[in-house]
């Protein structure tokens, strides 16, 4: 999600000093690990708005029919995970936590909405616009 992998560790670090300090708030409504999960993700979205994560408020209806891009299975067997990776690290902030969040993590836009402070519209937005660039860059690889 943070694209630079010194500002992930520091995240990371800081993420796991706040669970040792609030490790007697631990509810058990969840796991332990879904727990840490929410920290982290919190932590890293922090981060970004700290950057002056941007996005962008559109109205138009968001047509999002695949999880990837128009990609046929064919297509993607001479992908690795590396260009896949690569391609993930050149979205922009706002494409990549929206697109990181909805497809690596599971939320729906509703709760990315509500994470991001943003709009559902503005959140199925950054996310078709993600899976365009996505198959943009993939398709020069």
């Amino acid at each position: 999600m943070l694209k630079n992998d010194m500002d992930a560790e520091d995240v990371l670090q800081n993420s796991f000093v706040t669970v040792f300090r609030k490790l007697e708030s631990f509810r058990y409504d969840s796991t332990i690990g879904a727990w840490i999960k929410r920290i982290m993700i919190n932590n890293c979205i922090n981060f970004l708005k700290k950057r002056r994560l941007r996005f962008v408020e559109l109205t138009e209806n968001v047509n999002h029919k695949s999880i990837l891009p128009d990609y046929h299975e064919d297509s993607c067997r001479g992908l690795k995970t590396s260009d896949v990776n690569n391609a993930l690290m050149r979205l922009p902030d706002g494409y990549r936590v929206v697109f990181s969040l909805y497809l690596l993590e599971g939320y729906d836009h509703k709760e990315i909405a509500s994470i991001l402070e943003i709009s559902e519209a503005t959140s199925k937005s950054q996310y078709s616009r993600a899976k365009k660039k996505m198959k943009e860059i993939l398709s020069s690889v």
